[in-house]
């Protein structure tokens, strides 16, 4: 039997998962990487904790995907609980965390997990092309730059796996847009997830509370709602609370240049109970009882000054409004490289649900690529390892 050429583009999670899974007795596998080594942007994913899924039940773990729709069959077809499995295979035990988030056992580093997967690509004799920049394409021919060359090569199957448009010291700038674009593909220009998003704070209050982080708060914005810590800057505000609500902050932002996100201080805490602390305080002044009774901490409370006014602040009720219903307004997102993450890329309606592009038969498109968003928390890995193995499935079986 003649063995199909398949080149993959790109050397990340989606790729690397992919490359792991074809069948070499059925293929040629040529994976084509523009830096000089595999899976820059998976290292970085690695700094401050490798967070490789999660281990939340199949239910809830879909319904943290936007659109739920699109990614639900790849997720199915490769879950966390597979994921898993799948990396002690290979040498790489995992073990679930306080936050339910999915990491390594302690000891093993990020490049020890990259090698781990290196080591499959070498036994599934992929072909490994490093320093070729992907510059065009027809329907029978790529061309990368390779070493200031220009490098024509033919492929049966075409696998784009280029990745977004975040962290562009990893490779990953988002470049190949225009090049998709022009062949005729709808594509939605590329935007910041999972991102510091820009509040115009007074300049006295930022002098108090720049780099406080509130815990065990509760954000909300639109439909969406998530019980996590965010830390306040100077620029605005930041961390996993905050990225969770990426999905509604954007179109607000993107309708209004404002995006109204609401943080309840004390989750735990019901209106009723809180009125009932301010209205029975007795000798206690309000501060006292902010403090002591409702523990809440300096950060808070000069929160509440600077947005109450006088009346507001001495009564129980709106002052509770104010503790449970706190409002931010967010005018504007850090820069796209700053992003954990990016949505945009490829519409999803030019693609069919085997992650082959409509318009250009066997051409096929995996990972960041797509217009796809989702939290931090190990969703954004899982779903790239997800489509990668998917689709090596899928092409295996043709």
């Amino acid at each position: 039997m003649t063995k199909k050429t398949i080149a993959i583009i790109g050397g990340g999670a989606s790729a690397l998962m992919l490359a792991s899974t074809l069948n070499s007795d059925k293929y040629i596998i040529n994976l084509y990487e523009k830096n000089a080594a595999l899976g820059r942007k998976f290292l970085v994913a690695g700094k401050g904790g490798f967070n490789l899924t999660h281990s939340e039940n199949e239910v809830d773990f879909a319904t943290r995907y936007s659109p739920t729709t699109f990614l639900a069959p790849f997720i199915a077809h490769f879950s966390a609980m597979d994921f898993r499995t799948w990396l002690s295979a290979i040498g790489i035990n995992t073990y679930v965390g306080t936050s339910k988030r999915v990491f390594p056992t302690k000891g093993i580093k990020p490049i020890q997990v990259l090698r781990a997967i290196e080591n499959c690509l070498a036994n599934n004799h992929v072909n490994l092309h490093y320093n070729y920049t992907f510059n065009s394409f027809t329907t029978n021919e790529l061309t990368f730059t390779h070493h200031h060359n220009e490098v024509a090569v033919t492929a049966d199957i075409v696998v784009f796996a280029i990745g977004g448009a975040s962290w562009k010291v990893t490779g990953s700038d988002g470049a190949w847009l225009n090049i998709i674009k022009n062949k005729g593909i709808d594509t939605e220009n590329f935007y910041p997830s999972n991102c510091a998003y820009k509040i115009n704070w007074d300049t006295a209050l930022i002098k108090i509370i720049e780099g406080e982080a509130l815990k065990n708060v509760t954000l909300s914005c639109g439909i969406l709602h998530k019980k996590g810590e965010v830390v306040l800057t100077t620029f605005g505000i930041e961390g996993s609370g905050i990225y969770a609500l990426s999905a509604a902050i954007r179109p607000q932002l993107l309708a209004t240049q404002v995006a109204i996100v609401y943080i309840d201080f004390k989750p735990e805490l019901s209106t009723k109970n809180i009125v009932e602390l301010l209205h029975n305080r007795g000798n206690l002044s309000i501060k006292d009882v902010l403090q002591k009774k409702i523990k809440l901490n300096t950060t808070h409370i000069a929160l509440l000054k600077h947005s109450t006014t006088k009346e507001e602040y001495n009564n129980p009720q709106q002052l509770c409004t104010f503790i449970k219903k706190y409002p931010l307004h967010l005018t504007g997102v850090a820069p796209i490289d700053q992003a954990i993450s990016t949505v945009g890329g490829i519409a999803l309606h030019e693609i069919d649900e085997h992650l082959m592009l409509k318009k250009m038969p066997n051409h096929y498109a995996i990972g960041e690529m797509l217009n796809w968003d989702a939290p931090t928390g190990g969703y954004l890995l899982q779903a790239c390892f997800s489509m990668g193995k998917y689709l090596g499935d899928r092409l295996n079986a043709m």
